[in-house]
């Protein structure tokens, strides 16, 4: 019965080996001098003035929350887009199909028009 399951864990077993063998070689072949300044903060070629563990305005992560929203909803236009000649030719289903995305596009519209209107887009 658990037989089934060997070729999983033999997945697994190569996933960790080629993820974790190139450390441990970069590790134990690699050179390893620490000195002062190879251990000192550094931030774009200037010493850190301010604490890493500064606050950030909320709206930084809004739009970043968007924009990954936003590009996730567009990349499902594509195996749609790569499949619609397919319902064309067979003409069975191609206006349900055009009329699915088109609902899909219209609520990703709306969407954006009500984030537009509350102003998470407006940067002050």
């Amino acid at each position: 019965m658990l037989e089934g399951y060997f070729p999983v864990l033999v997945f697994i077993f190569v996933g960790l080996a080629f993820g974790v063998v190139p450390i441990l070689l970069g590790r134990i072949l690699g050179p390893h001098r620490p000195d002062a300044a190879k251990l000192s903060p550094y931030e774009c070629g200037f010493e850190a003035f301010e604490d890493a563990r500064m606050k950030f305005d909320v709206r930084y992560y809004l739009i970043a929350i968007l924009f990954i929203l936003f590009d996730l909803e567009i990349a499902f236009l594509f195996p749609w887009a790569t499949v619609f000649h397919d319902f064309v030719a067979a003409g069975e289903q191609a206006w349900f199909v055009f009329g699915s995305v088109m609902v899909f596009l219209a609520v990703l519209v709306i969407g954006y028009i009500v984030e537009w209107k509350n102003g998470a887009l407006d940067w002050e």
